[in-house]
Formats: structure tokens, sequence, C-alpha cells
């Protein structure tokens, strides 16, 4: 099957969504499910771009394999303009969006795509694990899949390792290997887009490393999500069947959360694409290229996520006239500059990229560093300088049903702005509070800081990787100038 639109999407969901919880109830159909059957209908629309004509060149390519188009997210990069037609497509699904929904499909589309690559990293461990890589990205793009992953274990005693808590099967590990695979027992965290999902792939921990002596949860795989023993227990849903003129953005983009429960599941071997070597498992993300390639994805909705929030404080400016003021100048500036950064740390992250040792052109990883440390910081402030300008506006928004009721030609007399007539000043002042003051937005915030790690572990990876040798040199030969011998 090659490229698939929302309709094909939907049904095959139907085949293959997992055991799904929310708030104690098990969903026996996620695409008509009042908690899930918007993100059902805003993933589809996603797969439908594919097939509009003025999109089906940007968001798709020829299969090397069935020369059928599938998602450009799949394609493997040979030039820098490869790797800008990439982003043109990621930016092209994130901006639907506003980049409110962070874990569309192309982002580990993209992690598959460089994993094939270096396929031969994983011959280090076993031959048949790189033909297992290879083989499961084929699957993949040749289907259109759409897949969560998971990669934190239980916060339960984060000063000990997995293997030292009070239930060695607390954090998912191996139970046993058989003939037919390996047989997982325990619970990840953080699988975001689960209920969605068709396929879950999970990676060693990125947070918690073992010992040199202990290979229980050193392992790669991927599996359907309906297979059995597999639960999702997702969080409460911040989709609280709203109209969008109330939630314009909860009411669409609500991508969810979930643990991940291993109730004995077996993994079958030609799904394993890593075991027992506990430095390929640490490294994997980093020496394949496949961490680049997915900060390349999340680059790409840092800007749309920015120039929506950008676009939502000049609309407030307009509507209040408050943009003779220099305070809100500065403020909106900050966003410009926030905007104006992201976009040219995306660029030069395509400018100076360069072949790996696979041979896979992958961006430049610097600037890709520098987003993922930097958003962390820009997007709390800028949801903070939203609420600053919005102020009691953001408190004093009527719902749909108000500006409907009997009430409604007062509150068109008095909620007006010197831009907008009242109808519309609250439909905009609604998407500011659900950027910055809804759940669905907080969670946003929460996620904006976390979602690719601790931000201290992360500012001490880039320390540790960033070639500082050149810059060294460069003040010793300072020093040396004009030095008498």
């Amino acid at each position: 099957m090659p490229a698939r639109t929302g309709a094909e999407y939907i049904r095959d969901l139907r085949e293959r969504q997992g055991e799904v919880w929310i708030s104690g109830e098990r969903i026996e159909d996620v695409t008509t499910h009042p908690a899930t059957h918007h993100l059902v209908q805003s993933l589809a629309h996603l797969y439908d771009m594919q097939h509009d004509p003025a999109w089906r060149d940007i968001l798709t390519y020829l299969s090397p394999t069935t020369n059928e188009r599938v998602g450009m997210s799949f394609l493997q990069p040979q030039t820098c303009e490869d790797l800008q037609r990439r982003s043109t497509m990621m930016l092209a699904w994130a901006r639907y969006s506003g980049g409110m929904m962070g874990r569309t499909p192309d982002y580990l589309n993209s992690s598959y795509m460089a994993l094939s690559a270096a396929s031969s990293y994983f011959a280090a461990n076993r031959q048949e694990f790189a033909k297992n890589v290879c083989r499961y990205y084929e699957y993949i793009r040749e289907n259109d899949l759409c897949l969560t992953h998971t990669l934190i274990n239980p916060q339960a005693n984060r000063s000990v390792g997995a293997s030292e808590q009070v239930d060695p099967y607390l954090a998912a590990g191996v139970l046993k290997e058989t003939d037919a695979g390996l047989v997982i027992r325990g619970c990840r965290m953080l699988a975001t887009l689960a209920p969605f999902s068709e396929e879950i792939t999970v990676f060693p921990s990125t947070v918690l490393k073992e010992q040199s002596n202990t290979n229980r949860y050193a392992y790669a795989f991927s599996i359907p999500s309906n297979t059995p023993g597999l639960k999702f227990i997702c969080r409460e849903s911040f989709d609280l069947g709203r109209s969008r003129y109330d939630h314009p953005l909860g009411s669409r983009f609500e991508e969810l959360d979930a643990i991940v429960v291993f109730d004995d599941v077996l993994v079958p071997w030609e799904r394993v694409f890593l075991y027992g070597n506990n430095e390929l498992c640490n490294n994997v993300y980093g020496q394949t290229g496949a961490v680049v390639h997915m900060m390349h994805q999340v680059a790409a909705k840092c800007v749309a996520k920015t120039e929506l929030l950008l676009g939502i404080a000049c609309s407030i400016a307009e509507s209040i006239q408050i943009g003779q003021f220099q305070h809100v100048q500065e403020k909106i500036a900050e966003i410009i500059i926030n905007l104006e950064t992201m976009k040219a740390l995306l660029r030069a992250s395509e400018a100076d990229g360069a072949p790996n040792e696979f041979g896979l052109m992958t961006p430049a990883r610097p600037p890709l560093d520098a987003v993922r440390s930097l958003y962390p910081r820009m997007y709390p402030r800028m949801v903070e300088i939203l609420q600053l300008l919005g102020a009691s506006g953001l408190m004093a928004i009527p719902t749909e049903a108000d500006v409907e009721g009997p009430e409604g030609p007062a509150i068109e007399r008095y909620m007006q702005s010197a831009r907008h007539n009242a109808r519309d000043r609250i439909r905009l002042f609604r998407l500011a509070w659900d950027v910055t003051s809804s759940a669905f937005g907080a969670r946003q915030v929460l996620y904006e800081r976390f979602f690719f790690g601790d931000p201290v572990r992360v500012a001490g990876g880039l320390y540790m990787s960033y070639d500082k040798q050149p810059v060294i040199k460069y003040v010793q030969d300072l020093l040396d100038q004009g030095q008498v011998e």
C-alpha cells in the first residue's frame, strides 16, 4: 500500500488499535470515542494532504521499491536539497496544527529512515538484526503506518538503576528468551500518540543506563499496538468535548500520553533490532544519526509553533490596539527573535549538512542541539508573554453558548474590541487561552520543557559532545599574537 488516505488510516486503525484505557474505561474504538475521535480526524487530515494535488509533490516521493508514492518523511536524503525537501514536508504537517501535535508520524519515520541506513550498526550486535531493521523500515514506509514510541522507565526511585528497584520488573525488562522471541514484562512511560498508533517502538532508555553486567533492559524492538499483553493506560483527555470555538486547539489536537504496560508480551525475533549489548543500546541514537534526523523534525515543529504564538500576540495587539506601547513592542519583538532564531538554526542545519559514516546526508548537529536546548526555555516565556498581553481578557471569555444565548446582545456590546466584533474578539482570546491557560495549554508547556529529556542532561550532553578545541585554539592564538620569540 502506498501513501494512505485519511479514510484508509481510520480503517486500518480500527483493525490494529491496541488495548487502550482512559478514565477506567477500555476504549473499544478510538476512531469514534469522544476522548479520541477528534485527534483521529486530525491525523486523517494529514494523510489526506498527501493526495491533495497542491501538496502531493511536497509530501510524497516515489518509492525505490514499488515506484508508488510514499511519505516524504521516509526519504533517505543524499543531498542538502533532500534535507530541505524533508523539512518542507515536516513544516507543512506541523503548520496544520500550529505545532501542537508534537508526535506526528513523520517523527518516528525519520528515526527509522536513519536507522535503516545505519544497518551495519545493528549487525555488530547480530547480523539478523541488521536485516530486521531494514525490513521494518520498508514495511512502515510501504504501508504508511502510524507509530508511537516509549523510552522512559517509571519514576519510582531515580537514585538507583532499573535493576536495583524493589521490583526488578518495574521497568520493562526481558523475562525470558524463547525460540519465538523475547518475553517482556514491566512498564514504560509516556508513549505520546499511543491510542492512535498501529505500532509501538521500544528503544533503550536514554535516561537510566545499566551497568555492564546487566542486559535485561538492553533491547530495541517494534511490535504491533494490538500485540497480546500490551496495554496503554492514558492520562485523562484534555479534549473536553467542547466546540472548536470554545477550545480551538484542545478539541482537535489532543495527542494523549500513555503509560505502557507489558504483561509478558512476546516480541518475535524478526522484530528485535538490538539485544543484550549495553554499549550498542546506549549509543544507538547518537551513533546511527537517528537523533539528528529526529531533531530536524522537531526544529520544523518549533518553527510552526513559534509562528502560531507570534501570530496570536500580533493579533491581540491589533485587536485591542496596544501595539503602540513600547513594552508591548519589546515583548512581541522577543517572539520575533525566537522565530527568526529557530528558522536560522533549521536552515543552518540543512546548509551545513554532510554525509554521516553510513553515507546518509545528515543535518549539522550543533544548530539542532541549540534548538533542543533553547526551546524548552523559549516556549514557557512566550506563553508568559501571551498571558501578559492578554491580561484580564484571557479571563473574560464567554463561551459559544453565551454568545448565542439570551445575553448575546449584551456580550456583543461589551465584548467588542477596536478591530473586532465581540464574537471574533472572543474567538481570538479563547485561542490565546487554549495556548496559555487551559489544561491542554499547560500540558504543551510541560511537553516542551521535558520531551527531549532533562534540560540539564541535554545541556551537559551538548557540553560534552561539542567540539571546543577550535575556539580554545583561537584564544591561544590570540594570546600568542605579538609575543617575542
